[in-house]
């Protein structure tokens, strides 16, 4: 018990290279003999070969350049979304999702303190941050998803309502973009109205109230399936989208609508408006929706077209006067659907 034990220590044999690198640095040579040493390893190499220059790198019909070797079929945009052995699939969960993601109908009736067009107002703001920051155009649809399922559980004041669609815009952003803008920024939009301990506390609280369920369907996604059925031209695809876009507003008109069926309505009127084409019974398969089904739909997005001029909240109609969506909400509504 007495004896002192030798401290642990680990040997470790030098590599071969090592040992040979000391020997060698142990022997000494004078300046002479190093110069003459040097001379015969330059010597050995033999005599050195220009390198063949490359006239343009790009070049690809040597087939000679490696990892360099791109096609142009690879250089071409890729839609993500096009999976055809599985699209049925996507389609069947996104049909099931969005029943279990849907905010209650009517919620606003049961807030205290704040009303539909406080929210109309929010959105509004939250179209114009996700411009400023060129946001995803699905991050706001998820944003306001959040929005109204947090409030269809959770009665907030007025004074917090903004609060709220900040902390859902951050979180869409988070969830959607590559680089979403940084928390400051988010505090930044706000005018400094709230700090960002309250911004992330309420960031926490939608999380828990939503249950950390942040991939809804929304109205963009399906619109996107809808394209990949019947491909449209960009008027028909930017209109669909500004439709999909102005129903976001009205919360007392289209909660009680499932976003598949905004999204075919939306669609549908595009398509009828910019090239008179009706539903397709390929998209009624694929869909599972007839005209007839998505016929009351049809009728408030069309009225809501057509007073889109003259609602009190502008940014939506702005955002697609610009050259990126082709202007597509200035294109004049049609009068009547004769489809239906």
């Amino acid at each position: 018990m007495g004896n002192k034990q030798p401290a642990f220590t680990i040997h470790l044999d030098e590599p071969d290279n090592r040992r040979q690198k000391k020997h060698m640095s142990s022997k000494k040579t004078s300046p002479g003999e190093e110069a003459m040493d040097l001379k015969a390893v330059v010597a050995s190499m033999g005599t050195r070969k220009p390198l063949t220059p490359i006239d343009n790198p790009m070049d690809l019909s040597s087939g000679s350049l490696g990892i360099m070797d791109m096609s142009i079929e690879a250089e071409q945009k890729i839609n993500v979304n096009h999976v055809p052995d599985y699209i049925e699939d996507i389609y069947k969960y996104l049909r099931e999702m969005e029943v279990k993601c849907k905010p209650k109908v009517g919620y606003m009736k049961k807030q205290p303190d704040i009303t539909n067009n406080m929210r109309a107002i929010l959105v509004d703001w939250l179209v114009e941050v996700g411009e400023e920051y060129k946001l995803q155009n699905e991050t706001l649809h998820l944003a306001v998803n959040y929005i109204d399922r947090f409030l269809s559980s959770m009665s907030v004041l007025r004074g917090k309502l903004q609060l709220v669609g900040t902390a859902a815009m951050l979180l869409a952003s988070k969830f959607e973009e590559i680089y979403p803008p940084e928390v400051a920024e988010f505090v930044y939009i706000t005018d400094d109205t709230y700090t960002k301990k309250q911004v992330l506390r309420m960031e926490h609280l939608v999380l828990k109230v939503l249950s950390f369920d942040l991939a809804a369907p929304t109205i963009n996604q399906f619109l996107s399936q809808y394209f990949l059925k019947q491909p449209a031209c960009s008027l028909v695809e930017n209109l669909a989208m500004y439709l999909g876009e102005l129903s976001l507003i009205d919360a007392d008109t289209y909660l009680k609508y499932l976003p598949s069926v905004i999204a075919a309505a939306a669609f549908q009127i595009a398509n009828y408006a910019i090239s008179g084409k009706t539903w397709t019974d390929s998209l009624a398969a694929m869909t599972g929706y007839t005209l007839e089904s998505i016929k009351p739909c049809l009728l408030d997005l069309h009225k809501t077209y057509c007073r889109a001029a003259e609602h009190t909240q502008q940014s939506i109609r702005e955002k697609y006067k610009t050259v990126k969506y082709h202007g597509v909400s200035l294109i004049d509504p049609p009068e009547t659907l004769d489809l239906l």
